[in-house]
């Protein structure tokens, strides 16, 4: 509710952006839309018109901006929790993944960095950071990236509270430091700088970027949707000016950018944030979807998220892989430091005993599956731990959760030069990643009544499986349940099945075989998926390609994207561009370099996949 986007994107060839930070109602009834607008001193709005959704989304962004260009490192796998306890456990984790060979790129570290009793204070805690800098280079020194929780609210007895009281950059009645401006955003940035981006920090995960949604957060059922945005718009009314309620998050991101392209201008921008608005998607934001919950239909809605989120030209979006509350009712397992016995509306999972239940192990190996082919690929959530090897079976099950979930990383990385290409259409061409059916598909009646297929890129057609197949809740064994899903293969298009290469005819739904090991994903004929060698971290051979697989049937073509993986030389031609053309008249892939300085290794092996 929280991340504001008063956009309206139709198959009709049009598309409405209301221009407004305001609260607004969006009603549509009896063949007539409504806005609804909170506050305003006078109203923009833009009409857009282009022959597709992608034509759309595209006009979209150039109004409110291109996305930033993110880092290599980020595409591959992050590992969070609610939340590593110190620097050793950090550290600790990360050895362990090396120790097991499965791929990482970043480890987080969420809140309560702070000395106790100093929420959002952005001076670490001795006692448990002891060298910050020293675990940093460590973690560095293992190949992994790190990033760390900051908040926008201070506790009034920190350093940074009385610092902003002293230059009045409050917002009225609040700890909440005023990003709307530039002043504050600087100032914010400073006590950043001080001690976290000091230590070499590769990336800022701004939690609480919608900082006053508490009236929201308390009782023990869900309130009707308007009774809530009553009470979040009446709170935060308290706090900032009425036109601009939705966009705390936006002007909290572009300080958090211009200050660190102003003062790291080696290290390209990395915010991982809770809230943002139109536009956003300039500052280096990656978006997530909250604390959901960890229940099978929540994974269901959560496609949609990601879906309407590039409907609205943010490319670089992601959620809490299982789940952040995992808990439902076994209050003394809950996490976040929670000490209440109280039901609570929003802590509603259906697992109490987390990954000690294999209902819930099963829950999150799907939703993993489900997270490798999202623009960025994070594991995080509260009362349960999340590291892959917490997944192992007990007690003789037959489930193999770790191993599916390792083969699953395993697979992300292998396809990194593909992903890093999609990357750079987005930030290039207003390309986005996670693609509703609507986008390439419009023309197929079928294809836009389908919710929970959606296009990684223009190669994958990914199917996640949303429902249990092997267990329930509390261990609970489910019998007779078939290890399918239906899948729909759109129109135009020949599709292979990725695992068994089996090829389908588009336009018909099929029974895709899923058994835990295998999540549903078909790939279009005439793709060509650059792969890379067997690597345990990104940036470990460059991006450099192995292999290139080819799925014959249609003639193909795909750019090949590369450069150093980070930094701002990109801006400045240092990148290379490589066509990669195949022709199904003489079954032969023609590669030529399009642009760019950067050297591009073009000695790889070429796979044909044929039905």
């Amino acid at each position: 509710m929280r991340i504001a986007m008063p956009v309206i994107v139709t198959t009709g060839h049009y598309a409405i952006f209301i221009d407004s930070e305001s609260d607004m109602i969006f009603e549509s009834r009896d063949q007539s839309i409504t806005f609804s607008i909170d506050t305003t001193q006078e109203l923009t709005y833009y009409i857009l018109f282009g022959e597709d959704v992608s034509q759309l989304v595209g006009g979209l962004q150039e109004l409110t901006g291109r996305a930033s260009m993110l880092p290599r490192w980020v595409y591959g796998y992050v590992q969070s929790k609610e939340r590593y306890q110190s620097a050793k456990e950090l550290q600790e984790t990360v050895e362990r993944f090396r120790r097991e060979q499965i791929p990482i790129d970043g480890i987080v570290q969420d809140w309560f960095t702070w000395e106790d009793g100093l929420w959002g204070e952005k001076i670490l805690d001795k006692k448990r950071f002891p060298d910050f800098p020293d675990t940093v280079d460590k973690l560095h020194a293992m190949h992994t990236h790190v990033m760390v929780s900051i908040w926008p609210n201070m506790s009034p007895d920190g350093t940074n509270y009385r610092e902003f009281m002293e230059a009045g950059g409050l917002l009225p009645n609040s700890n909440v430091y005023n990003a709307f401006e530039e002043e504050f955003r600087s100032l914010y940035w400073k006590q950043c700088e001080k001690e976290i981006m000091a230590a070499d920090v590769d990336a800022l995960w701004c939690d609480n970027a919608e900082p006053f949604s508490d009236a929201d957060w308390s009782g023990e059922s869900r309130r009707p949707e308007r009774q809530r945005y009553d009470r979040v718009v009446e709170s935060s009314k308290q706090f900032m000016r009425w036109e601009q309620v939705n966009s705390y998050g936006l002007y909290h991101a572009r300080g958090i950018y211009e200050n660190w392209r102003r003062t790291i201008p080696d290290k390209r921008v990395v915010n991982l944030t809770r809230s943002s608005y139109l536009s956003g998607q300039q500052y280096g934001t990656i978006l997530w979807s909250g604390d959901i919950c960890a229940r099978w239909d929540t994974l269901r809605k959560q496609i949609v998220e990601g879906l309407k989120m590039g409907l609205c030209a943010n490319p670089y979006w992601t959620l809490d892989i299982g789940g952040f509350f995992t808990v439902k009712d076994k209050y003394e397992n809950r996490g976040c430091g929670s000490q209440s016995t109280e039901p609570l509306w929003f802590w509603n999972g259906d697992f109490n005993d987390g990954v000690n239940d294999p209902g819930y192990r099963e829950l999150y190996t799907r939703w993993l599956q489900f997270g490798t082919f999202l623009p960025i690929f994070r594991s995080h959530g509260s009362d349960t731990p999340r590291e892959p090897w917490q997944f192992m079976n007990r007690n003789g099950e037959e489930l193999a959760c770790y191993e599916t979930i390792v083969k699953f990383i395993r697979l992300r990385y292998k396809l990194m030069p593909y992903i890093y290409s999609l990357a750079y259409r987005a930030h290039k061409d207003a390309y986005i990643m996670m693609r509703s059916l609507v986008f390439d598909y419009g023309q197929d009646e079928k294809a836009l009544e389908i919710t929970d297929e959606y296009m990684f890129g223009d190669a994958f057609l990914v199917a996640p499986v949303c429902q249990p197949m092997y267990y329930g809740p509390n261990g609970e064994k489910l019998l007779g349940i078939p290890k399918y899903r239906e899948v729909y293969l759109p129109k135009g298009n020949g599709w292979y099945d990725y695992w068994s290469h089996t090829y389908y005819e588009g336009g018909q739904t099929i029974l895709a075989e899923a058994p835990l090991e295998v999540m549903p994903l078909f790939v279009k004929a005439g793709a060509i998926i650059p792969c890379s060698a067997p690597i345990s971290y990104a940036d470990q051979k460059s991006g450099e390609v192995e292999e290139l697989l080819v799925f014959t049937g249609a003639d193909g073509h795909f750019v090949l994207y590369n450069d150093a993986g980070d930094g701002y030389g990109f801006e400045q031609g240092e990148y290379t561009l490589l066509q990669l053309d195949y022709s199904e008249t003489d079954h032969q892939v023609r590669i030529n370099q399009v642009s760019g300085d950067r050297k591009l290794n073009q000695e790889f092996t070429i796979t044909y996949i044929r039905p």
